[in-house]
């Protein structure tokens, strides 16, 4: 399984669409998700900075975010969000979402 974290800044002016969004995200983009082999994904709003977090189950990383990438559904549905979200400034050039470091885990005992 692979771990992924990831923060991005959400637009002020946007805030408010882009929780309306989330409250109603469409089938089609999470049917998507799981296809993709996605889980346990989270998405958490704390002093303007989004921060998601899912889980990967599957055995092709690369294929199945091409997939993901490629598919109408979520295509249409990032040109809904991506506007009301802002790279963070150490964001590299064509970065959006930045992965964080994980730094502790909690490890199930033996």
């Amino acid at each position: 399984m692979k771990r992924v974290a990831s923060i991005i800044q959400l637009r002020p002016e946007k805030a408010e669409e882009y929780l309306a969004l989330h409250a109603d995200v469409w089938p089609g983009v999470e049917q998507r998700l799981r296809d993709s082999n996605i889980t346990n994904y989270s998405i958490f709003l704390r002093d303007g900075v989004l921060f998601s977090y899912y889980e990967y189950v599957g055995d092709d990383f690369d294929a199945d975010m091409a997939a993901l990438s490629a598919d109408e559904s979520t295509r249409a549905w990032w040109k809904l969000t991506d506007p009301c979200q802002q790279p963070l400034p150490t964001a590299g050039p064509g970065e959006r979402w930045v992965e964080a470091t994980e730094v502790y885990r909690l490890r199930e005992q033996p």
